[in-house]
């Protein structure tokens, strides 16, 4: 090449230093510019949207509605599992509607399609008939989870066009953390407005109406994005589809073991969140607000890992922080159930939130919980990441919809599994026990089976540990193609170097 590209090393005593790419200074920089900021709120919205309808219709029906053949107890189970229902169902259309067609125009239409959902919502929170008003609130739950079946591929298929290779981490952890601030955000405007006395359900009608027509109006400001494969002829058989796609993505060991990885995640995840509220009530002895607590902070949690995989992978798809970060999602489950070990008996009272955070033992147990949410950003984002970067451009959407497939049949396996153990007499804290075991068996047999994820994350320990990496001219080593890199005298660690000092 031309222009070389150097990998300087010395010992533990010199610095370390990374030319940052030109593109922009950090990853919230892409914020201003219309390439990311309009789809970044578009889709912001949408999820905000999606629990905020969902949980004010929750709470709607446990506290303040009386339906005999829906009885509290089972509404928050029956609204998840019509939410989930559509992803089952139609992920496989929805991933070839993204490669057939401009996902920009995609994003539009779905948008439109919140809008008349949220219109038949509207209604249905404003109707005084008990019936009809929970017939159509659910109808809508399955309507909204099939807006986001829809927008799904779309999401993650579109950051690869519009971002460089350098910007898929940032990016990436933008939208993670955009979400998950949404979902937070969305769940806890809901249960304030619908407890609003007297008119809280049409408020919540309004607030769902605004928000959709606002998403539609960012989804406007969306840049085009041309058909990958346009000539693509549209399979309804979402088996056959499904089946095809993930037999593409077998063809790429690293993107297939990735799809699983992201559906373990998601399998991890969804045991802590389901089981919150039991365990601030059970375990820590806190009242609703507490569980609430627990929300925001495994949010933040999941938010900052998100976010520092940029920082932590110099800008480029590093996988080398999955290991790292299935270390932490098992070392701080197991050590949430030691935290909880010594808590004492059950107070006269709940706690609230200020005597909750009053007591130093229950600092431990939400440090874990940070730690934990952090750990499971830092897993997730590279992941997508990679599974974006390799993927063929042509067959990206409909990969990306073969792993939402998977990503909710591992919920509901998490759900049932969960269930089992609670109903065989397991508590709460043991059930996160045996996840945070698990995650280990598991993960440790993704790594096995793809070295490339061990040998990348000994790299980035050794040279952020016993080595100081500085790197100069990375621009010039091409993502693809060909490229000789020659080192200047003989080491045993240069091969180690340079597998760091390039995302290749």
């Amino acid at each position: 090449m031309s222009h070389p590209t150097q990998a300087d090393t010395s010992g533990p005593a010199s610095t370390q230093v990374a030319e940052a790419p030109a593109a922009h200074a950090s990853q919230f920089a892409l914020l201003g510019q219309r390439r990311f900021a309009p789809f970044f709120w578009t889709q912001f919205l949408g999820a905000a949207n999606d629990n905020l309808f969902k949980f004010a219709f929750t709470v709607l029906i446990t506290y303040q509605l009386q339906v005999a053949w829906l009885p509290p107890a089972m509404a928050g189970l029956v609204i998840g599992a019509l939410f989930i229902l559509p992803f089952l169902l139609f992920s496989a259309t929805s991933g070839q509607i993204a490669d057939k067609y401009d996902k920009a125009r995609v994003m539009q239409l779905v948008k439109s399609l919140e809008i008349g959902i949220m219109l038949i919502a509207g209604f249905g929170f404003m109707t005084t008939a008990v019936d009809m008003k929970v017939y159509l609130l659910l109808g809508c739950v399955f309507l909204m989870g099939l807006h986001s079946t829809l927008f799904g591929p779309v999401k993650f298929a579109y950051l690869p066009q519009h971002l460089a290779e350098h910007e898929l981490t940032g990016g990436n952890g933008m939208v993670e953390m955009g979400t998950f601030v949404a979902i937070l955000v969305g769940n806890v405007v809901g249960g304030l407005l619908i407890a609003l006395p007297g008119i809280g359900a049409q408020v919540v009608a309004a607030a769902c109406f605004a928000l959709a027509v606002l998403g539609r109006f960012t989804a406007q400001m969306v840049p085009a994005s041309p058909s990958t494969d346009p000539g693509l002829k549209v399979n309804l058989n979402a088996f056959s589809e499904t089946w095809r796609n993930l037999k593409l993505a077998h063809t790429n060991i690293v993107v297939f073991r990735s799809l699983l990885g992201i559906s373990w995640m998601w399998f991890f995840g969804a045991v802590f969140l389901a089981q919150f509220p039991s365990f601030a009530k059970e375990v820590l002895h806190g009242d609703e607000h507490v569980a609430s607590l627990l929300l925001v902070v495994f949010s933040v949690g999941i938010g900052t890992g998100s976010l520092l995989c940029e920082v932590l992978s110099r800008r480029h798809v590093e996988i080398g922080l999955v290991p790292l970060g299935a270390i932490g999602m098992s070392v701080f489950a197991v050590d949430l159930y030691l935290a909880t070990q010594g808590l004492g008996d059950a107070p006269a009272a709940m706690y609230t939130v200020s005597d909750f955070l009053a007591r130093p033992a229950h600092w431990r147990v939400m440090v874990d919980l940070a730690l934990l949410a952090l750990s499971a950003g830092l897993y997730s984002v590279p992941m997508y990441a990679l599974i974006q970067l390799r993927s063929p451009a042509s067959h990206r959407a409909r990969i990306i919809a073969a792993n939402n497939i998977l990503n909710a049949v591992f919920m509901i396996v998490s759900s049932l599994l969960a269930g089992a153990l609670l109903s065989a007499g397991f508590t709460v804290t043991q059930v996160f026990l045996f996840t945070g075991l698990a995650n280990v068996v598991v993960a440790g047999y993704i790594f096995l089976l793809v070295p490339e994820y061990l040998l990348r994350f000994v790299a980035f320990i050794v040279t952020r540990s016993a080595y100081r990496l500085r790197i100069k001219g990375e621009h010039h080593l091409p993502i693809e193609g060909a490229a000789v890199i020659a080192c200047n005298h003989v080491s045993f660690v240069d091969a180690v170097l340079l597998m760091a000092a390039s995302p290749r």
